[in-house]
């Protein structure tokens, strides 16, 4: 006997259902306002927080222009200042010669359109998750939804020992996807490296692409991703179009959307074009199979000061891919949104992950980046490299004498800090502004003040502590 509700033989219940729902629904959207109207204020805080030193400090270079001078001159007549103030306008000349040099490159970068679905070759995609509960289950969704051909694609998503519900969503869209997707199981937590050294083997495409389990990708990524395999014959790896998808959700992503549309479509453009970006990320990268099989056995060995290592498999994996004389470009045209973290805790987890990451890697590269390993372009290779060991380099001096500054000139050394930011931070504002969302570009500012006064302690901590292999947040799926 089936059961039905009738609104007229019960129409008070029925209105009194009505007017619940009513109720409910009119609650939740007075609680909508109200965190939108909360999230409005703190947002336009946090800025009136970052332009009111930026004023002051511009205010302060005018109003005590005699007295700074006199400090200034000061500094200079002894010999520590002299010195600190040739040295300081030397590394501040290499960098605006070296962002010239970026800019120049990105103004010839283009994207390589999709080929056809003929020319596409058979493609493996492969998904590692830990503690991802159900945003595993909507990456695989979108994966499947892709416009690659459907009998070129196969999709591998491994279960790393999660500890939640993770398996059962991954049973969920094997249930849905079918022979399309195959999953498997770790015994335990093994690591990031082991679970895709798993897929590696398992693996049947020409292509290999990584994709991380809280992503979403864009319906034509994976042909976009693809293609340059199919253009350029020397390209081994192909880094993804990484964009923030959990943007809304605090005021840590909306600035991080900002730096890495920078950081990505900005700089590993630049790269690109010399064949020679230098990490392609965990979110979405490609490889070539054969260059991947012809390391493999190297990478997932790879030690640190005699530990295995845990950390950096992306970076490490496009260093070996490097050193066989492979290019490695970039294609914008090929997006996916991640999570990021949230919370400072989490950030700071991140960021000295990938520090650490970038102190050994640097030290791999630098032991073939100067041989011949390849036939066409070396010297952009190691103008990076330069760059990137520059940054290392300065770490621990920058900060100290930073420290030093300001406590013997503090007004000196803050009003040139935060004038400094401001004409540092517009050069991302502005290519956030005439690339994306302009009304967003302000966030540029204030991750330039939140980086400088909050996380100015990461890259020489993490040079510090370059041996721990830790992966730090891998129990904190939802940061």
């Amino acid at each position: 006997m089936i059961n039905t509700y009738n609104s007229a033989t019960h129409p008070a219940k029925y209105r009194s259902s009505l007017n619940t729902s009513n109720l409910l629904n009119s609650k939740r959207s007075v609680q909508l306002k109200h965190k939108t109207k909360k999230t409005s204020r703190i947002q336009l805080l946090i800025l009136i927080l970052t332009f009111t030193p930026i004023a002051l400090a511009i205010i302060s270079l005018f109003y005590f222009e005699g007295y700074l001078d006199e400090l200034h001159l000061a500094r200079l007549n002894t010999g520590w200042g002299y010195w600190t103030f040739v040295i300081s306008l030397t590394i501040l000349s290499i960098k605006l010669i070296f962002l010239s040099w970026l800019f120049y490159l990105h103004k010839k970068y283009k994207a390589i359109k999709s080929v056809s679905d003929k020319k596409l070759p058979s493609c493996t995609v492969i998904v590692p998750a830990y503690n991802e509960g159900e945003m595993v289950y909507k990456t695989l969704l979108s994966l499947a939804k892709s416009s690659y051909p459907i009998k070129k694609l196969q999709i591998i998503s491994i279960d790393d020992g999660s500890k939640d519900d993770t398996w059962r969503w991954m049973q969920r869209a094997k249930k849905e996807l079918g022979e399309r997707l195959t999953i498997y199981q770790q015994p335990k937590n093994m690591g990031k490296r082991e679970a895709l050294h798993r897929a590696f083997l398992e693996g049947t495409g020409d292509i290999f692409v990584t994709v991380d389990s809280d992503s979403i990708v864009k319906e034509h990524t994976l042909r976009n991703l693809v293609s340059p395999f199919v253009v350029n014959k020397s390209c081994g790896a192909v880094a993804g179009n990484v964009m923030v998808l959990n943007r809304e959700l605090g005021l840590i992503p909306k600035m991080l959307n900002v730096s890495f549309a920078f950081s990505f479509e900005f700089i590993r453009s630049a790269q690109s074009m010399l064949g020679s970006v230098l990490c392609t990320p965990g979110a979405l990268a490609a490889y070539r199979k054969t260059a991947v099989l012809n390391c493999l056995e190297d990478w997932i060995n790879q030690e640190f000061l005699g530990k295995k290592t845990k950390i950096g498999e992306d970076r490490a994996m496009t260093n070996m891919i490097l050193k066989q004389g492979y290019e490695v470009v970039f294609q914008k045209n090929a997006e996916v949104y991640t999570n990021l973290p949230t919370e400072y805790g989490n950030l700071t987890k991140m960021f000295t992950r990938w520090e650490r990451s970038n102190v050994r890697e640097n030290i791999m590269l630098t032991k073939f980046a100067f041989s011949h390993f390849r036939s066409g372009n070396k010297a952009g290779v190691r103008l990076l490299l330069f760059n990137q060991w520059l940054k290392v380099i300065l770490a621990f001096p920058a900060l100290s004498l930073l420290i030093t500054l300001l406590i013997i000139q503090p007004l000196l050394v803050l009003s040139s800090l935060f004038i400094g930011l401001f004409l540092f931070s517009s050069l991302p504002a502005l290519f956030f502004a005439l690339n994306r969302e302009k009304e967003e570009a302000v966030w540029a500012y204030s991750y330039a003040i939140f980086y400088t006064f909050s996380l100015f302690w990461i890259p020489p901590y993490a040079i510090a502590t370059a041996g721990k292999s830790g992966w730090l947040t891998r129990n904190l799926p939802n940061s």
